[in-house]
């Protein structure tokens, strides 16, 4: 038996001795998680049995070596939501809560009460599954080609009682478009990361799938092929919203001005980079 707060300790120092820069954040996490207590240092000198204490160390132990903290607790929170996450499925970040801002706005700013919505390359389904739950009246597709991913989009549409269609499609094949029209909206977090990005990844990020992360030599191949294949699928009047990685924002604004999109609008996160983009078509 061990108290939590000595125990809390070791497990920072095992992070910190890694190099783990939030050691404290993360240990939190995994207490939390494993003694089911939001507040475990509220009694710093209650005991952790032999059992539970060897599940955190282990838990510490694949953190220390890099293994992302989302896929060790195999839940993670997004806008108020929580999502299930594992190897294969891109992790839910806050960036992303932007992009579920954008259609938010654009919803208010044209009083659509029922817009009808696709999500494409979704995921884990988090914009998808946040949308749903937040425009209730909402028509959600989600579309995504991954096996692995697919069936985490599918558990966490069940988990979150959304109401949310999901698709299991290449979204870059011409004809899988074809089949989808009069859309009010279309969001995407499609892979961005160019080819010299990929060779210079953090190690946690090196966890996550490939095909969630590379988007061509210049990061961009999702972006013409979306907006070329799938912009056709919008109303007249409808958006197309993309999150993209930092320094693309004028390339994806060209990308949509050569497709005859208007009224592009640009969006920084909370760190200050441009982050989203929304774009009208005529």
């Amino acid at each position: 038996m061990v108290s939590r707060l000595k125990l809390y300790k070791e497990c920072i120092k095992i992070l910190d001795d890694a190099g783990i820069s939030d050691s404290e954040f993360d240990t939190l996490c995994i207490f939390q998680d494993l003694l089911n207590d939001r507040n475990p240092l509220f009694m710093p000198n209650k005991s952790v049995n032999s059992e539970t204490a060897e599940k955190i160390y282990a838990l510490v132990s694949e953190r220390s070596k890099g293994y992302p903290l989302q896929y060790l607790l195999g839940e993670w929170d997004f806008w108020k939501y929580r999502f299930k996450v594992g190897k294969g499925v891109l992790i839910p970040r806050p960036d992303t809560e932007i992009l579920i801002e954008n259609v938010l706005d654009i919803c208010r700013n044209n009083d659509l009460k029922s817009p009808k919505i696709l999500d494409l390359c979704s995921g884990s389904g988090c914009i998808a599954i946040t949308l749903s739950k937040e425009i209730p009246h909402s028509q959600l597709y989600a579309v995504e080609n991954s096996d692995t991913a697919f069936e985490y989009l599918e558990e966490n549409i069940r988990f979150n009682n959304a109401n949310v269609k999901a698709i299991k499609a290449d979204v870059l094949m011409f004809e899988i478009a074809e089949k989808f029209r009069d859309f009010d909206i279309i969001a995407s977090n499609p892979p961005y990361l160019t080819a010299e990005e990929m060779q210079d990844l953090q190690k946690e990020v090196q966890a996550e799938p490939e095909s969630a992360l590379f988007g061509g030599d210049d990061g961009l191949d999702f972006y013409r092929a979306i907006t070329k294949i799938w912009g056709k699928c919008l109303k007249t009047g409808g958006y197309i919203c993309y999150e993209f990685g930092m320094g693309q924002h004028e390339a994806v604004s060209g990308i949509l001005k050569s497709n005859d999109f208007i009224n592009i609008n640009l969006t920084k996160d909370t760190g200050g980079i441009i982050r989203t983009v929304t774009a009208e078509k005529i």
